[in-house]
């Protein structure tokens, strides 16, 4: 994206809608619409199994095969899902981090398939290749959870890939550093911006040490490295942490990395504002919630995002339709086009109120980035637990604020009075449903293409992947010939697992602090699973399980927390269980309850699963609970299926929860409430 002079009106972002679910089929035509409506980039959201290095048909993808984007298993559907759209003349993000190398090299692999059809020459053609792969483990780690292998080989993937794009697709973004998540995982602005940059001064410190790239070539790396990050609500503040974010990463590509060309050391960004502070209730306040938010991220001239897609108004409901995404796109358009923002100079320069905001958030992180560096960097920092727990921590101050009052959000915790919403009046239509049959026709298309394909050109290239992983080889070349030879995205994770590994992160929960003794609430209820575990004779245990392949663990981390701080035993392992797994750990723990969270829409599927389990190995009197974003269709049908308690966003109050898990209890075990 050019940057003009401050004579010339400032260009418009990128502007994206995150797209993709069922099919790539139905995808492509997705992003067909979204094209014509003027939508100037796509935006690839993948289903959880691409996501997380697994084909259609293994155990873990049950429930989850397009739920959350689109399913891409092979060239075919690479493909397919770019059908029509000339890969030459797009400006493509893909959301996809463990696998990167893999779904860049089909994406690659498609981009040079257009050319030989075209006549074009092939590297001409990848030489305008313009988008951005998020290849960015390290959040994966501490809040998203799609990571597949162990910190040092996902770094080397990371490495790998920059240092291919650099010299082969020269205008391709290989790696967007991603803060979003981390704001959803609890960091403050400060913490955001201190995590990110150690993030990138891990990927850049390993690319120069891994004399894949000259010295010289130093600049053209940071060049292409991007950024993804959040905006919430207090725009001001988000505003002031663009901009020292701009500064700091302008003064550590300098200083660090000894690049003189002040263009290649500019921050280069894109945002979406924060989907998980939209809210279930009185959702039509996130309308306004989502144009604040794209303020301040447009509003300062010298740090506007190049790119920002914007979440729909009903996304805490489920997943969006069409229309609401185009209302979001307009939402975009308006500001871009309609008001004079793009007109000025930076608005805020001069500004002693502002610069003493960007002062304070860049202080604060040149002191995280040194605490970070001092205990061996972000991967060791990953490895220790720290840089997680500093998250759950301040994720607990967070709600620990709204629960009391001091943080307000309109419509939950405060002026909840309410109308009947017409934009809910359809009911389940007023969110997008995907069809059960999506999965079937997924397996059995999986299962035509190993039938069809060259599978001992799949076996070749696989045993060569292998064998490449096991040097300090780049491993891109391999990985291409893989997709050129129509292996599939599971047997690609598959055979780097064999030589790397899997890896399970640290929790963040037992080093988490908790703010003080907490409320007279708190106390109350910590006196009564005191007093209901003595009545049994034992401690109160609760299991609290994330099913499936969702990785977006904040909820439950939460959860856990609360649970400890009202006196429960909590067993928690983490994100990515089988139902199975869930089942042997609640009877071999002897648990009092199950909760479980699930937010990927895979509800209906994989917690009727953990019921019969329960039930099939004689544990079918431990009551099950289950949050996550569930509309009350499903909550109804879960509960007709046993599940003793539903909740969703709109109940935030964890220690009324926890008293709720109390009475539950004692109804279970026949103890009169107290």
């Amino acid at each position: 994206m050019p940057y003009p002079t401050d004579r010339e009106r400032d260009r418009p972002w990128v502007m994206r809608t995150y797209a993709g679910h069922s099919s790539a089929a139905a995808s492509n035509e997705l992003y067909r619409r979204n094209l014509a409506k003027g939508q100037t980039g796509l935006s690839v959201a993948f289903d959880l199994p691409t996501q997380t290095g697994y084909d259609a048909d293994h155990q873990l993808s049950r429930g989850e095969v397009g739920k959350v984007g689109v399913p891409v298993a092979h060239i075919g559907d690479m493909r397919r899902l770019f059908d029509g759209i000339p890969l030459a003349e797009a400006n493509t993000s893909m959301t996809i981090n463990a696998p990167a190398m893999w779904l860049l090299a089909l994406y690659v692999t498609v981009a040079e398939e257009q050319a030989k059809t075209e006549g074009r020459d092939v590297e001409e053609v990848l030489a305008k290749l313009t988008g951005t792969t998020q290849n960015d483990i390290i959040k994966e780690y501490l809040s998203r959870g799609t990571y597949i292998f162990p910190p040092a080989p996902s770094l080397r993937l990371i490495t790998d890939t920059i240092a291919w794009t650099v010299h082969h697709v020269p205008k391709w973004n290989p790696i967007n550093i991603c803060s979003y998540h981390l704001q959803e995982a609890g960091a403050t602005p400060t913490q955001e911006v201190a995590y990110a940059l150690c993030t990138a001064i891990a990927v850049l410190d390993a690319v120069r040490d891994s004399g894949q790239v000259e010295a010289a070539d130093m600049a053209k790396v940071v060049s292409r490295i991007s950024f993804f990050v959040n905006a919430g609500v207090r725009f001001v503040e988000e505003m002031s942490k663009m901009r020292a974010f701009t500064a700091l990463w302008d003064e550590l590509t300098r200083d660090r990395y000894g690049v003189t060309d002040p263009k290649a050391r500019r921050l280069r960004y894109g945002v979406q504002v924060n989907s998980l502070g939209l809210t279930e209730a009185q959702p039509e306040n996130n309308v306004q919630r989502i144009v604040l938010e794209m303020l301040a991220v447009s509003l300062s001239r010298g740090a506007r995002a190049r790119a920002i897609q914007l979440p729909a108004w009903n996304e805490a409901l489920g997943l969006p339709r069409p229309w609401d995404q185009q209302w979001a796109l307009r939402m975009q358009q308006v500001l871009a086009f309609e008001t004079d923002l793009l007109e000025y100079e930076d608005i805020f320069d001069g500004s002693h109120v502002i610069q003493a905001k960007v002062d304070e958030i860049m202080t604060g992180a040149r002191e995280e980035i040194d605490r970070v560096q001092h205990v061996g960097g972000a991967v060791a920092a990953v490895e220790s637990g720290y840089m997680k727990s500093q998250l759950v921590s301040s994720l607990a101050e967070y709600r620990r604020g709204m629960e009391d009052g001091e943080r307000v959000l309109v419509g939950v915790n405060k002026f909840a009075t309410t109308e009947p919403s017409p934009l809910q009046s359809e009911g389940l239509k007023s969110i997008e449903t995907i069809d059960p049959a999506v999965e079937k026709q997924a397996v059995a298309a999986l299962e035509e293409w190993r039938a069809h394909r060259d599978n001992e050109a799949v076996e070749k290239s696989l045993a060569e992947l292998k064998k490449v992983a096991k040097t300090t080889e780049n491993l891109f070349n391999a990985t291409i010939e893989c997709a050129r030879a129509g292996v599939t995205t599971g047997e690609w994770s598959g055979a780097l697992r064999e030589v790397f590994g899997e890896y399970r992160a640290p929790t963040g929960v037992s080093g988490s602090v908790s703010p003080g003794e907490g409320s007279a609430e708190l106390v109350r209820v910590r006196d009564r699973v005191k007093a209901t575990g003595d009545e049994l004779g034992q401690r109160l245990r609760i299991l609290v399980g994330k099913p499936g392949l969702d990785g977006h663990s904040n909820g439950a981390e939460q959860v856990a927390v609360r649970a400890r701080d009202v006196g429960f035993e909590v067993i928690y392992q983490g994100i990515r269980l089988t139902p199975e797994q869930i089942v042997a750990a609640a009877v071999q723990e002897g648990v009092h309850v199950v909760g479980l969270s699930v937010l990927s829409g895979s509800h209906l599927e994989v917690v009727p699963q953990v019921v019969d389990g329960l039930r099939a190995a004689g544990a079918g009197d431990i009551p099950l609970i289950v949050g996550g974003i569930i509309p009350p269709d499903d909550a109804k049908l879960l509960l007709d299926r046993g599940i003793a308690r539903v909740f969703t966003p709109k109940d935030y109050e964890l220690t009324e929860i926890m008293d709720g898990i109390v009475s539950l209890i004692r109804e279970t075990h026949g103890l009169p409430q107290d």
